[in-house]
């Protein structure tokens, strides 16, 4: 009888996890070996991570280089498992970097945590005006109250807006106390919730009202991040593609459909040097889509314009929650390491590092889509992937791959013609 049935999986060691798996399914042992890969942190501190941990499932790591921002270089360690991302960074920056690199600019660490305030007695808090005035009158009290909970984050003031349910169920009207709290150098979110809780039960009884959701907004609007490069006309291929470029961006301003995919690629960048400096960037991506529809249609989350030289000028503003203490910024050796590579003092310059790096992806992007088309630079970068999805060996995918580039015919079944020929010509040669 199998020794793991009469226990939770939770409660199982890695192995009996592991045992359990492949007794469930059609795993084999080389594939269930594939799981017995927490060498770096060992078992332990996995599973305290996450629950029911089975191992780690790992990205490929790289470093985008020629980045200059606000005058200092950095070498960026960016995770992706999608070919072109880090060449493409790279080469932006290169370019940009000939004008004296990204100028960035970040706001102070201020997050939101919004508590909810109703009343189960009737469809709107009765007397709404005197209830804010209450919370009003009590707001350094509350701020106090918030501030015991940390010694490093600080609750600087309160504000109170009334919003009317709006969904299906009309259940009238609510207020929502919303404390603006600076974070300094983490990204907030377990601080923020904590003093949103620590209040809630002070607001109840000044109110007589419920509270029910005590808990922090990642849409970080007192947290933006403003970057810009400056592209020289002569490096990206002169008039023709810079107006290219413009037409392109305006695409992306007017067409949702576009836009989705524009900013998808600013995504690719930054999500990238989230994952590899131990961001959530859950978050990240949450409150940068909101805020590409501030003005109330889902638009680009960067602005290109020619400059009076005629070159190409890249702006964008974002807003971005990011922390260089807490979280697993304190527990993954990795992203230790990552954040040490990038020698930065402040959330704030991470903030900015970020940024750039989306700034710049965008740009590569949307200068392969208006000249050479995205998929022959991409498939290039690609051809080695492609080569050995169609079975290539070791020794035979540089080969391969380039005779794919050269004929410009990059594809799985062209692989595995070219894999067939070898493998005649082998063959004969053996014989």
């Amino acid at each position: 009888m199998n020794n793991t049935t009469h226990k939770k999986f939770r409660d199982m060691t890695l192995e009996e996890r592991l045992e359990h798996i492949k007794n469930k399914t059609k795993l084999e042992d080389k594939e269930i070996a594939l799981f017995n890969n927490t060498s770096i942190f060992g078992f332990d501190e996995v599973n305290k991570m996450i629950e029911n941990a089975i191992g780690i499932f790992q990205i490929p790591l790289g470093i985008a280089d020629n980045f200059v921002i606000n005058d200092k270089e950095y070498l960026i360690p960016m995770a992706t498992e999608e070919p072109s991302v880090i060449a493409a960074a790279s080469n932006a920056a290169k370019i940009v970097k000939e004008t004296g690199g990204f100028k960035a600019k970040a706001d102070k660490s201020i997050m939101i945590g919004q508590i909810q305030l109703v009343s189960f007695n009737d469809n709107d808090i009765a007397n709404t005006n005197k209830v804010i005035e209450k919370i009003t009158k009590n707001k350094l009290e509350l701020i106090k109250i918030a501030n015991t909970k940390s010694k490093f984050a600080r609750c600087m003031d309160i504000q109170i807006k009334r919003i009317d349910d709006e969904s299906i169920n009309h259940l009238g009207q609510m207020i929502i106390i919303e404390l603006l709290i600076d974070t300094k150098d983490a990204m907030g979110a377990n601080v923020v919730n904590t003093m949103c809780e620590s209040i809630a039960p002070k607001i109840e009884s000044l109110t007589e009202g419920q509270v029910i959701l005590k808990i922090l907004s990642n849409y970080a609007t007192n947290r933006l991040v403003r970057c810009k490069g400056v592209f020289p006309k002569a490096l990206i291929g002169g008039d023709k593609v810079l107006r290219r470029i413009l037409f392109a961006y305006a695409f992306a301003y007017s067409d949702i459909y576009r836009a989705v995919t524009h900013n998808k690629g600013i995504m690719n960048g930054i999500d990238s040097v989230a994952i590899a400096t131990g961001q959530d960037l859950r978050a990240i991506e949450s409150g940068c889509h909101a805020y590409a529809c501030k003005d109330g249609q889902y638009r680009s989350l960067t602005k290109w314009y020619e400059n009076s030289n005629g070159d190409l000028v890249g702006e964008m503003e974002i807003p971005l929650a990011v922390g260089v203490i807490g979280g697993i910024t304190n527990i993954h050796p990795l992203v230790k390491a990552c954040l040490k590579i990038l020698g930065i003092a402040s959330s704030q310059e991470l903030a900015m590092i970020i940024a750039a790096v989306g700034l710049a992806q965008n740009f590569s992007a949307i200068r392969a889509l208006s000249d050479e088309g995205i998929q022959k630079g991409h498939m290039k970068l690609h051809s080695k992937n492609i080569a050995k999805m169609a079975g290539a060996l070791d020794d035979q995918i540089e080969d391969i791959s380039q005779q794919m580039i050269n004929e410009a015919n990059i594809s799985v079944s062209r692989a595995k013609d070219i894999i067939e020929t070898i493998n005649k010509t082998n063959k004969q040669h053996n014989n």
